[in-house]
């Protein structure tokens, strides 16, 4: 089975733990109306198989060792379940751990069980703390979401939970009191990440000929994203 690729990262630092070599599947679900990556969305992309894939991530084995790995992102790279299902072998007998970058907007499958069970951490998107935001700005369900920490939850899966904060949407302390009650109850979360939202997609969209719904927005200050960070982990360790 071929998977389709869009693009490869070498020695990434943000997707996970160490350093990562990172594979962005083609496809994603949703059209989030701040994604960075529109030419991700359509199945598009170059053609591999698993064992040109292992066999290529295995290259850069020696720059990541025993504190890194592999990230599958996208897109959404459980659209592609099967693809990476297949990979999961090849990645054990090299010794490569994987982790997975998703938006959560899939169903839950044996196959995407299967590769949630066997991740070494997930990373999950929390876009929004109400279907209806959810709707408006991604055209997504906040319930398939919840539906995927559940299970995580149920199998005891670290997980960082990451959210993009955009100014005038989702930037105040009250906005984030929505979101710290949608997850008060899951152990499973070892990190709540807050995200800038950043310019540098911009081109795509006027490269694809794509309407940019947030173009006159500008990058979220990191000031003030530190600020509120600051105030999800007090909130969450006064909680805990």
């Amino acid at each position: 089975m071929d998977g389709i690729i869009h693009s490869f990262e070498s020695l990434a630092a943000v997707d996970g733990e160490g350093l990562r070599y990172s594979v962005f599947l083609a496809g994603c679900p949703i059209r989030c109306a701040y994604c960075h990556n529109p030419d991700t969305w359509e199945m598009m992309g170059k053609k591999i198989t698993p064992e040109e894939l292992v066999k290529k991530i295995g290259r850069y084995k020696v720059y990541f060792g025993n504190n890194g790995g592999v990230t599958f992102s996208g897109g959404e790279p459980l659209l592609q379940a099967q693809f990476i299902k297949a990979c999961v072998p090849l990645l054990n007998d090299a010794k490569i751990p994987y982790v997975l970058d998703t938006s959560g907007q899939v169903e839950l499958t044996e196959d995407v069980q299967f590769l949630l069970k066997n991740a070494q951490d997930v990373l999950l998107d929390l876009k929004f703390p109400t279907n209806d935001a959810y709707r408006t700005y991604t055209g997504g369900s906040l319930n398939k979401t919840l539906s995927m920490l559940v299970y995580l939850e149920k199998i005891g899966k670290p997980t960082v939970l990451r959210t993009v904060i955009m100014q005038g949407i989702n930037d105040s302390t009250d906005y984030l009191d929505l979101y710290l009650e949608k997850i008060r109850e899951f152990t499973c979360i070892k990190k709540y990440e807050l995200l800038p939202f950043h310019t540098m997609g911009f081109f795509k969209y006027e490269k694809l000929g794509i309407k940019n719904p947030f173009a006159e927005k500008t990058a979220f200050a990191k000031e003030k994203l530190t600020e509120l960070q600051l105030y999800v982990n007090n909130k969450i360790k006064k909680e805990g």
